[in-house]
Order: structure tokens, then C-alpha cells, then sequence
């Protein structure tokens, strides 16, 4: 049995969408290059924990493999993992609670039975 709730071979079809919009596909492709780059203010393994969060939020499991192993090889722990989606749940939670009362501003101030 896999490891993988995906496929990864879908990932071969990538080869193909640079091909059909080969502009769209490099632009995409180079903003991995933020996460990956070393040396700015924010250190390799925190750009890695926040992609991973942000994979969480996403629930792109390609991104979660990707940035889980990012963040394992530059140096974070398996707690570290742990709490990063901890952390990105409780932002999903508050942004579901606010949007909630954002419905109730426009359930107001809005439409009229």
C-alpha cells in the first residue's frame, strides 16, 4: 500500500500544461523559487513551515509532500510540523468565525424578505 493518498504520477501531466501555456507555467513555476530561497530575512526552514501551513489551508497534498520534505531537510522538527498545522487551523477557524459575521452584516443590511 502507498504512502500517498494522491498520485504522483498526475504530476507528469505538468510537462504537458508548460507546453499548452508555456508563459503562465514558468511565471507559476518560479514562485517556488520564494520558498526555496535561502538567505533573506525570513531562514529556509520558516519559508518552508509557512508554505506548509499554507499547503494545510490549500489541502494540496502535493504541496504538503513537497513543503513537509522542504521543511524536514532544512532542519525542522516533527513538532514543528505538528504545530504548524495547529497553527493553520486555528487561522481557518477564525476566518470561517469572520466570515460568519460578515453573512450577518449582509443578512442585515442587505436582502429584505
Amino acid at each position: 500500500m502507498s504512502d500517498h493518498y494522491h498520485d504522483p504520477a498526475d504530476m507528469q501531466l505538468l510537462k504537458d500544461m508548460s507546453k499548452l501555456a508555456p508563459a503562465e507555467f514558468k511565471a507559476w513555476f518560479a514562485l517556488n523559487d520564494i520558498v526555496a530561497r535561502d538567505g533573506g530575512a525570513i531562514p529556509k526552514k520558516y519559508r518552508e513551515l509557512i508554505a506548509l501551513a499554507v499547503a494545510f489551508t490549500t489541502q494540496c497534498p502535493y504541496c504538503i509532500e513537497a513543503h513537509a520534505k522542504g521543511a524536514k531537510m532544512a532542519g525542522a522538527s516533527r513538532e514543528e510540523i505538528a504545530e504548524s498545522s495547529f497553527i493553520a487551523a486555528a487561522l481557518r477557524a477564525g476566518g470561517a468565525a469572520t466570515h460568519g459575521a460578515m453573512a450577518l452584516k449582509f443578512y442585515d443590511h442587505e436582502a429584505k424578505p
